[in-house]
């Protein structure tokens, strides 16, 4: 069986290996900065042992992750004396498998896994983990291996050419980050009508489950609901009023965002061409809302 190790022991090695392990994966070795950090993964699994350094992770095992911050993993892959035959691979979502072209030229074969899943915290990560999608970048045999792995988590794979990472890393932030954004941005205008941002961000949970529960039932454009769905100018000219006067700074952010969801309307078949670019010309020529 194949024998993994992990070099690095935060949140995503603890979620990766811990799933892993559970599937019956064979993790025997972990390394970090800080031991007590290793000791801590190693101890909760069966058979794994902590050691200090790297290059006795990279000894033991027959595929490493390289799971540090994404600023350590090229030095880290210098640092470390690999064995030809051996497999390394980092789960770095912006970068590509080129930061490890010191394993490749030692004969070790580089790969890529990145867990398209948000990781906030240890045991979030590892609720979270199964049914994700892994990105996968390696060549045969690691790609196999890697796509194994995936399924062995429950997971789909899509298999990332090079030059791809940095724009799948971009539509990650697009559908994760930025949402966490939206809805502090929300619930900035909720508390101009006198609501603290904790109860509103509870208020707008079920709203924000709903809807990602529709992406995934309905799809898209199907899923889209509001005012621009339906065409309705009245309302999107009041929100632009009201946004000019209670919050300003949010006015262009509002009107990109719905220039860009018109033809998501349109594909939903609600609005015609016409109705369209009325509702662009609102959005682009509005100052305030008024028709």
């Amino acid at each position: 069986m194949l024998e993994i190790g992990f070099i690095g022991a935060g949140t995503v090695a603890t979620a990766l290996a811990t799933r892993l392990s559970q599937k019956g994966a064979k993790i025997i070795a972990v390394s970090s900065r800080s031991l007590t950090s290793a000791e801590r993964l190693a101890n909760s699994l069966p058979r794994c042992y902590p050691y200090s350094s790297p290059q006795e992770v990279a000894d033991a095992a027959d595929l490493i992750f390289i799971t540090t911050p994404d600023d350590a993993i090229a030095e880290v892959a210098n640092e470390v004396h690999w064995h030809p035959g051996k497999s390394v691979v980092h789960c770095s979502g912006a970068h590509s498998i080129d930061i490890l072209n010191s394993a490749k030229q030692a004969g070790a074969n580089p790969g890529s896994f990145h867990p398209l899943q948000t990781f906030a915290s240890i045991k979030q990560a590892v609720e979270n983990l199964p049914g994700s999608t892994f990105a996968l970048e390696a060549e045969e045999p690691l790609l196999s291996t890697l796509k194994e792995l995936a399924s062995l988590l429950d997971g789909e794979w899509i298999e990332l050419k090079p030059g791809d990472k940095v724009i799948y890393h971009a539509a990650a932030v697009f559908a994760c980050n930025y949402m966490v954004t939206l809805v502090k941005l929300a619930t900035e205008l909720w508390q101009t009508f006198g609501v603290p941002p904790e109860k509103a961000t509870r208020a707008l949970i079920p709203l924000l489950q709903g809807t990602v529960n529709n992406i995934g039932n309905i799809g898209l454009p199907d899923c889209l609901t509001g005012p621009i769905s339906r065409g309705d100018l009245g309302t999107i000219s009041k929100h632009l009023t009201a946004l000019k006067d209670k919050n300003p700074s949010l006015l262009a952010a509002y009107k990109q965002l719905g220039l860009h969801t018109i033809p998501i309307a349109l594909g939903k078949g609600k609005i015609n061409e016409h109705k369209a670019r009325e509702l662009e010309t609102l959005f682009i020529n509005s100052k305030g809302g008024s028709q």
